[in-house]
């Protein structure tokens, strides 16, 4: 099927999975309702994964397989697994705009919800404040969202598809507000486009209502250099000599930027988590 969203024109498919309430090394359990993301992030590290099993020809962003059979899988894992923390999603979106027909996320929420899983909720999208009915109703559910950078133009060249910063950061307000426990994922940080001022950034974060805020660099995994390069080429050209130097000869920039984030993070009394 063919759908003409917001993300341009996405092929979309419906398939079945054998299974959705996986082992993960981020939480207890990982589900990942979709294959592929609408959102197009040319940094997305999941892009080559997902290649990595399929034989198509779209670019990321232009499909997304639906698996419609999720809720009666996980009907049956969570009788048969031990309680734990589940993480919403880490290599897909659960919030993207194919959820608003699909509504997979909000029935996989309730589900675990009602069966006592805590669940950890990461998204570019404030589709979630959607789903604050059945999040709330368990104080140790988290809602967070990725941001790059509150620089809407910086925004739609690298997350074309994904809701506006401001709109994630109100997201987390909102959840806050809810009594959930929140965070900002602040990464990947873009050398020179996402550090232009970094105190302003995390206070703006805690501001919003962060606990925490996770921090991580660019990992070239498979695919990644090849879709961030282009965009840097075509609308950064003057940086894209010193990303080849960083990227490629190992010099100190993600270890000055830890340093600089720590000293600030503790100066404004914001919990920091560093994922490199």
């Amino acid at each position: 099927m063919r759908f003409l969203s917001s993300s341009g024109v996405v092929i979309v498919r419906e398939i079945e999975c054998k299974s959705l309430l996986n082992k993960s090394a981020i939480a207890d359990y990982c589900i990942n309702p979709y294959v592929g993301c609408q959102h197009g992030c040319r940094y997305c590290y999941a892009a080559g994964i997902t290649f990595r099993f399929r034989r198509k020809k779209e670019e990321w962003g232009e499909f997304l397989d639906v698996k419609i059979n999720a809720i009666s899988v996980l009907s049956k894992e969570v009788k048969n697994k031990k309680i734990g923390r589940v993480y919403l999603s880490s290599l897909t979106d659960p919030y993207q705009p194919m959820e608003k027909k699909y509504e997979l996320t909000r029935k996989i929420v309730d589900m675990l919800v009602q069966n006592g899983f805590p669940i950890t909720i990461q998204t570019k999208s404030n589709l979630v404040t959607r789903d604050l009915d059945i999040l709330s109703t368990n104080r140790s559910n988290e809602v967070g969202v990725t941001i790059i950078t509150m620089d809407e133009k910086i925004s739609r060249d690298f997350e074309p598809f994904s809701s506006k910063p401001e709109e994630r950061l109100e997201a987390i307000s909102i959840a806050k507000s809810n009594g959930l426990r929140t965070y900002v994922f602040f990464g990947p940080v873009l050398p020179f486009l996402s550090d232009s001022n970094v105190e302003d950034l995390l206070l703006k974060f805690k501001k919003a209502g962060a606990d925490y805020v996770y921090v991580d660099r660019l990992n070239l995994r498979p695919m990644v250099w090849s879709m961030v390069s282009k965009i840097v080429l075509q609308k950064y050209s003057n940086l894209y000599e010193e990303w080849k130097r960083i990227f490629f000869s190992k010099p100190l920039y993600y270890d000055e930027l830890k340093r600089n984030v720590l000293k600030i993070a503790r100066e404004i009394g914001l919990e920091t988590v560093f994922c490199y």
